[in-house]
């Protein structure tokens, strides 16, 4: 028996392409719709309202189709308050609890929309037992009795809008570029950092062992060095291979100035942990004399906050990685607070794992020398990602030379 209901949207939804998307899943998902009000805004500050009427096949249909349509902001035009279950134990949720995007989300409770703090895709809604504060709750972090939202019912997303006026940066805003990052390209990336950080704008750095391999630590603890990087996110290798290049000028055994290997060079790695062992921690190494540069050495000396997960694969390892992943995603959380921009260079894992704790509204570049490794990242929720195709021996290298060049001229 047909089901229909009525919905509306607000906002930058058209310049933003939402529309378009709703019309599409709609007809997609076998529904059928019809515009009762419609309302462009007229200047480019100026938000768009419309009112549809949908129809499906049965509710159950209607259900699936109100359900894929909620993601993208809208809401039922009859707004009713949220549902609230009591978690019956730890890390145990109520059926059909809410799951979020990584989108702002508002919770309606007493008839007022709460916000919803620490927002990420994929976790639940958990309201405190006055009612007046919402927080995004893992899995892991659920206790007995905490009140979850179930069903979207009483739950309001807000995309963010893509603006009218845009940048090269907003232009790629979800896009992967496939060919050899240009100098221009790259200028706009040094830019958007510049402009956050005289705003005191938080910049973090997810990074890969390949950003060693490829050349470009000397380029990145330049960077760091300088003051444009505030959080390090990264593995064991990422800091065991930044370490032996500082020891030994090597990386995987490999002379990073001739390009051939060394002799006994695969065990070099390894000395380098064991050398950080014996001072104690990457620090102490540090304040010690053993590490003299490199980019570990720069966020001990600017007193750089970092957090290096653990993984199976991992030789030692150094002293400073976090082996339980609950407490490495945890530090990653808390470093992620309120940051501005995110660059994911040269790591799909960590890019991935960090791209599910953010936000949607904060600017994400992710490069990757393999075009399927920046796709992965956005087919997985991170869809305001800027893709870039290119090895790290070549991003950051010219990362760094468009700061310096940008820096020196806005002193002038």
């Amino acid at each position: 028996m047909e089901a229909s209901r009525e919905i509306e949207l607000e906002g930058h939804i058209i310049d933003s392409g939402i529309m378009t998307q709703v019309f599409d899943r709609i007809m997609d998902m076998g529904g059928s719709f019809e515009i009762l009000e419609f309302e462009v805004g007229k200047k480019k500050t100026d938000t768009s309202y419309a009112k549809l009427r949908l129809s499906a096949r049965d509710e159950a249909n209607l259900t699936q189709i109100t359900s894929e349509l909620h993601r993208l902001g809208a809401r039922p035009v009859e707004i009713v308050d949220a549902v609230l279950v009591p978690a019956e134990g730890d890390r145990i949720v109520p059926r059909d609890f809410y799951s979020t995007t990584n989108h702002p989300t508002f919770v309606r409770n007493d008839g007022k929309w709460i916000p919803v703090d620490e927002i990420k895709m994929d976790s639940l809604i958990v309201l405190d037992h006055r009612g007046t504060q919402a927080v995004c709750k893992t899995l892991s972090k659920l206790k007995a009795g905490d009140l979850v939202v179930v069903g979207e019912q009483g739950v309001k997303v807000v995309p963010p809008p893509r603006p009218r006026v845009t940048s090269t940066f907003e232009f790629m805003h979800g896009t992967v570029s496939p060919e050899r990052p240009s100098e221009t390209l790259i200028a706009q990336i040094a830019r958007e950092i510049l402009n956050l950080k005289k705003k005191k704008g938080k910049i973090v750095l997810v990074g890969g062992p390949a950003i060693v391999h490829t050349g470009a630590a000397p380029a990145l603890a330049g960077i760091i060095r300088k003051g444009y990087i505030d959080v390090l996110l990264a593995g064991n290798a990422l800091a065991a291979h930044d370490i032996e290049y500082n020891l030994m000028g090597t990386s995987l055994g490999m002379d990073l100035s001739t390009g051939i290997p060394v002799t006994a060079g695969h065990q070099h790695h390894i000395r380098a942990i064991s050398e950080v062992m014996r001072a104690g921690s990457i620090r102490k190494a540090v304040e010690s004399g053993v590490i003299t540069g490199g980019i570990m050495y720069e966020c001990v000396k600017r007193n750089v906050p970092f957090v290096l997960a653990g993984s199976i694969r991992d030789d030692g390892p150094l002293p400073d990685v976090i082996t339980d992943v609950i407490q490495a995603q945890d530090a990653m959380r808390e470093q992620l607070k309120d940051c501005s921009m995110v660059l994911m260079v040269a790591t799909l894992l960590h890019s991935v794992a960090v791209g599910n704790c953010l936000p949607s509204y904060v600017k994400t570049v992710c490069v990757d020398i393999n075009p399927s490794s920046v796709t992965k990242l956005m087919d997985r929720g991170t869809l305001q990602a800027i893709g870039i195709v290119s090895d790290a021996g070549t991003f950051l290298p010219l990362l760094e030379k468009q700061l310096d060049i940008q820096s020196a001229a806005g002193k002038k």
